[in-house]
């Protein structure tokens, strides 16, 4: 089987990169499962400071594995994306995303829970669980939390899609620069964060995402049957059936 998620640690940075071109970087099983590997081994590995989580290819995350749906149980999945979401909150390290490319539904949630996102200004959001007749549940307990009420209204409700420009000033992602300063503008994040003692950074981010992680200890089983109930309707099913076929 081709590994979707690849490991890799350099200069205390733990790079974590999704590779799974054929769907485009979606959760599916086993990429999740590859994900929740590489962040345990990352909090484990004691030449990794910092965390790094970036995508092959133009895409970042495309949410969901809709191919999936008929095959894994929809509340498996939905526990998956908790679990990765609380995994990148709790973790022990700083975890950075890099956003190159275009970023959908679920995959949200990874880029909601990370500490500090920095996008490129031309990447693309949207988060159209409406249009398939979802609802973001099981990531909303990561991105309501970083939006304004107006803002999730005219994300959450109408799928648009928008730009890395416009999810820095919405508070979804923390720098949006232009594509070709993307890497330098990482680099430049990573070795300020590589400055900071390990303990300090440890118990500076517990303290700063306590309250995030009590919201996905309280209401992440809630969300995850909200999402595996949706997911099984009728008006979804029949949704995602004419999306993969136009697809």
């Amino acid at each position: 089987m081709t590994e979707l998620v690849h490991y890799d640690v350099v200069d205390g940075v733990a790079t974590i990169t999704l590779d799974s071109p054929h769907n485009r970087n979606a959760l599916s099983q086993q990429l999740t499962t590859e994900l929740l590997a590489a962040l345990e081994r990352a909090a484990a590995d004691d030449a990794a400071r910092i965390v790094l989580l970036q995508a092959a290819g133009t895409v970042f995350c495309s949410g969901a594995d809709l191919s999936e749906a008929a095959t894994v149980p929809m509340d498996q999945g939905a526990r998956v994306i908790v679990a990765l979401q609380r995994a990148i909150v709790a973790h022990p390290k700083p975890v950075v995303t890099r956003l190159a490319g275009a970023v959908r539904a679920g995959g949200i949630g990874l880029v909601a829970a990370s500490d500090i996102v920095v996008a490129a200004e031309d990447a693309s959001f949207a988060l159209t669980e409406v249009r398939l007749g979802l609802a973001p549940a099981a990531i909303s307990l990561t991105v309501l939390p970083r939006l304004t009420s107006r803002a999730a209204a005219s994300t959450f409700l109408t799928g648009r899609v928008f730009t890395g420009d416009e999810a820095r000033d919405l508070g979804l992602v923390t720098t949006a620069v232009p594509a070709d300063r993307l890497d330098t503008e990482v680099e430049a994040v990573v070795a300020q964060l590589l400055l900071g003692v390990p303990q300090g950074l440890r118990e500076t981010k517990a303290l700063m995402n306590a309250a995030l992680l009590d919201r996905i200890d309280a209401h992440g089983e809630e969300m995850a049957t909200l999402s595996a109930r949706l997911f099984g309707s009728d008006q979804a099913r029949e949704a995602m059936l004419a999306f993969l076929a136009k697809r």
